[in-house]
């Protein structure tokens, strides 16, 4: 062969079939996007792979569904988008990710290495700005490097509790061609080690033996719970050592409502008389009011995925820092057979609590079962929480309606409750139905809105009905952000109380049935479930627009301390 003839029997490989071939090692069967010039070549790369490509119409929206897509199925999520605008505009989703502790990748363009720092299109400095937020943040240098850096973002992401990575890649890294030999593609499952450890064994003794001698005992499951995966070893360990257990986030559905062990609007009461409390997987912060609202002569116990969280804004008596689901059944193991008969004496602090709950359902039952037009938020999250299966996955998207129905709703199985977590998200709710759809098309997905929160991604409802992703969609319409406009009430008067909070009386059933979808108004109490039934019936995507009162207020709401 001449000499300046190029030798074309290399078998070469592209930067984005490179990112292609590192997700699919991953477990990654589906990428949430918005198309931009600067990543088309790992659409291209997905295709070859079979990797489904969900385009979304704001990247807040692909951002989201990435993170819902991990806290679903348990693996990491995925999106893609341009430089510039397209990776600002994920910032929110990745941020939230990050507080809640959702292992994703987000990939971000970026303008080409040979045209750095000459101002080429969408050219910012996305790894700085990312850097806050993420466990990870890096640029791929060379093309080579493409599927090394991808796996070890998403490695990063399970360092200690987990969370969101970000990689940006040039567009002429990204387009160009390498040969595969000279590639470094990570085998699957050769550059992950496992992540699950047990805690310290005498800790974990120490708990066990607490636990046993207790007479008054509660324990807190959070969200890491279901991170985790360790609903079994939760039910186990409460079941034997006959513990109330109130659960927050995701860890709601760990125990089914009825349940002898289940409790939900006692632990106020429980946390200020227990002797000892064991918080798993949950941060002392605002919504644990930053430990304060723990009885100061209670013995407290906290277990974390993350070394950094145990004893911050609350000294502990013993931190535990590992992996739950391991570190209960460990407890579990030691207390066997020291019991000693402690579960049964515990039936008086156990009917001292539910005592407690039946007082609270039964002041709040007149507002549940309210006849009143506008509509009471008690009465339709009530309807809702009847309205679900065993297999629904409940959504909250919103501010004082979801705060309603937090106290209300109880998914009936583990994993089946989502809301945005610790950094209070508007507009989580679209993309998170899609995530869920998606990956689990054989369950129901129910979400309810906040008007307002609607308002944020609504438009990608055509998604939904794009890729057939049927659920059943509630609007709680009080045209206002009805939870700033209360404080702006506690706190400047009624005069006031309007400003900058008030929205449109905006027909969002019309909105959904002009997209393709079902939509039905509600104004009358009686008419909600049935409404209902025939969003389920319709199999399509839904929104039912139900009018609710707009001067009743969720307790949570009176009782935020920023407006006090």
């Amino acid at each position: 062969m001449p000499k300046d003839t190029p030798d074309t029997s290399e078998q070469l490989i592209s930067g984005g079939h490179l990112v292609a071939k590192a997700l699919k090692n991953e477990g990654v069967d589906v990428i949430y996007t918005l198309c931009g010039g600067h990543i088309i070549d790992i659409y291209d790369g997905c295709v070859d792979e079979g990797i489904d490509v969900i385009d979304v119409r704001h990247e807040q929206v692909a951002a989201h569904a990435a993170d819902g897509h991990a806290r679903i199925t348990g693996k990491p999520g995925c999106a893609v988008v341009t430089a510039g605008p397209g990776t600002t505009d994920a910032v929110t989703g990745v941020a939230n990710a990050f507080r809640a502790e959702s292992p994703m990748l987000l990939i971000g363009g970026q303008g080409a290495h040979s045209q750095h720092k000459m101002g080429s299109l969408q050219d910012l400095p996305h790894v700085d700005m990312m850097t806050p937020i993420t466990k990870f943040a890096a640029t791929v240098p060379v093309t080579e490097r493409v599927a090394d850096l991808v796996s070890m973002a998403f490695r990063e992401c399970y360092h200690g509790a987990p969370g969101p990575s970000f990689l940006e890649i040039p567009r002429d890294v990204l387009d160009a061609r390498v040969p595969v030999e000279k590639a470094r593609i990570p085998k699957a499952g050769g550059y992950r080690a496992s992540t699950r450890t047990a805690g310290d064994p005498a800790a974990v003794e120490r708990l066990a033996d607490l636990l046993v001698h207790a007479e008054k005992p509660a324990i807190l499951l959070g969200s890491q719970v279901w991170t985790s995966r360790a609903t079994q070893p939760s039910i186990d360990l409460v079941r034997q050592l006959n513990l109330p257990a109130y659960m927050n986030g995701a860890g709601r559905g760990t125990l089914p409502p009825g349940d002898p062990n289940h409790f939900q609007l006692s632990r106020r009461h429980a946390f200020t008389n227990a002797d000892v409390i064991v918080i798993v997987g949950t941060p002392f912060d605002f919504r644990m009011g930053y430990g304060k609202r723990l009885s100061p002569a209670a013995t407290v116990v906290q277990i974390d995925l993350d070394y950094r969280t145990v004893g911050k804004n609350r000294d502990v008596d013993l931190g535990i820092v590992g992996d739950p689901g391991l570190i209960l059944a460990a407890v579990a193991e030691s207390a066997t057979g020291r019991l000693n008969g402690g579960g049964s004496r515990r039936k008086e602090w156990l009917d001292e609590l539910r005592a407690v709950e039946a007082k609270a359902i039964e002041k709040r039952l007149p507002q549940l079962r309210s006849d009143a037009s506008p509509i009471h938020p008690y009465r339709l999250v009530s309807e809702i929480n009847d309205f679900l299966t065993e297999d629904s996955i409940y959504i909250g998207d919103g501010g004082d309606i979801v705060t309603f129905s937090g106290q209300v709703v109880q998914p009936r199985t583990p994993g089946h409750w989502m809301d945005p977590g610790p950094l209070g998200t508007l507009g989580v709710g679209i993309p998170f139905v899609m995530a869920a759809k998606h990956a689990r098309p054989e369950a129901e997905v129910v979400a309810l809105f906040g008007d307002g929160a609607f308002s944020l991604t609504g438009w990608d409802f055509e998604t939904l009905v794009r890729f057939d992703l049927p659920f059943v969609g509630i609007v709680g319409n009080n045209s206002s952000m009805n939870q700033i406009r209360y404080g702006q009430k506690a706190k400047y008067g009624d005069a006031r109380e309007r400003i900058g909070n008030t929205l449109g009386d905006v027909p969002f059933d019309q909105f959904a049935r002009m997209l393709g979808g079902y939509g039905e108004e509600v104004r009358d109490p009686a008419d909600i479930r049935p409404a209902l039934e025939r969003a389920r019936e319709s199999g399509k995507p839904s929104l039912i627009n139900v009018w609710v009162d707009p001067d009743a207020y969720a307790p949570g709401t009176m009782n935020q301390t920023m407006y006090k």
